[in-house]
């Protein structure tokens, strides 16, 4: 495939807008460490992908799907987080994309997961600088010009809407009555943090349904599941735990409808 055709195909939007909020991010807050993170977390993860990869003797295909996974966790660890846990992150993201699968499809989002894992056990601080959560308040335009074009061109907009309107209108009912700290999910870093995960992880494909009604079904348990967490917990870890149970939604319905598939057919066959 050549670099032209590749740019137009849907990881290749979102590596480009990745590299591109790494690189705007970088010189929004005057700090390399970012790149670093990001160079840590890109490279652990490829190494890993392919070794993995070859072990299952696989044919070669490049691993974009290791530098994007890569990406995202350096976008949205704290730049002050170690190499060590940035590059340990990213090798367990990888290992759930490999081991954790369905006919031979990741379950959950790898950078979810992967950061999940690395808040539980690392204790991490997600700071989403990719995000532009301290930036000026303007900069939320390249999330949505990014977000659109990524969302538009793997026909995912029905996922994202539903996620973000059930998120709001949860959040607009828990400001009413005063529940946890829903204004404060509203507000800079936390809504730079929520358009960041709307449009580039709950949109993966592997991870994510393909109808638009099963899209919308997804997008609103996942924000339904991560905005109950908030409201008990608070923080931004809401989100990945959301995403991993509306993965797990997902991947217990496929299961469901092959399994009835399955007894169909045999059933068919056993009355012939």
């Amino acid at each position: 495939m050549t670099l032209k055709k590749w740019i137009k195909t849907p990881k290749g939007y979102v590596a480009i807008a990745m590299f591109a909020f790494l690189i705007i991010a970088a010189i929004g807050y005057k700090d390399s460490h970012g790149i670093k993170n990001a160079f840590t977390a890109v490279f652990a993860g490829v190494i890993v992908d392919i070794i993995l990869n070859i072990i299952k003797r696989r044919k070669w295909t490049l691993p974009e799907g290791a530098v994007i996974t890569g990406l995202i966790i350096a976008l949205i660890l704290s730049t002050a987080t170690s190499i060590l846990v940035v590059g340990a992150t990213a090798v367990f993201a990888i290992l759930s994309k490999h081991f954790l699968v369905y006919k031979k499809k990741p379950i959950f989002n790898p950078a979810a997961f992967g950061l999940l894992f690395s808040f539980l056990f690392f204790k991490t601080g997600q700071s989403w600088w990719g995000a532009f959560g301290d930036l000026s308040v303007w900069t939320i335009l390249f999330l949505l010009v990014g977000g659109y074009m990524v969302a538009n061109r793997i026909h995912k907009f029905p996922q994202v809407f539903s996620f973000l309107g059930t998120t709001f209108v949860m959040l607009a009912l828990m400001g009413y009555f005063n529940i946890g700290d829903a204004v404060d999910a509203l507000r800079p870093p936390f809504i730079n943090g929520t358009l960041f995960f709307a449009f580039f992880m709950l949109t993966d494909p592997p991870t994510s349904p393909a109808k638009d009604k099963d899209q919308v079904i997804f997008g609103f348990l996942t924000a339904a599941a991560g905005t109950l967490v908030y409201a008990a917990f608070g923080g931004l870890i809401y989100l990945f735990i959301g995403l991993c149970l509306g993965n797990l939604y997902t991947y217990l319905k496929k299961r469901s409808v092959s399994k009835s598939m399955v007894n169909r057919k045999g059933f068919i066959s056993t009355h012939r």
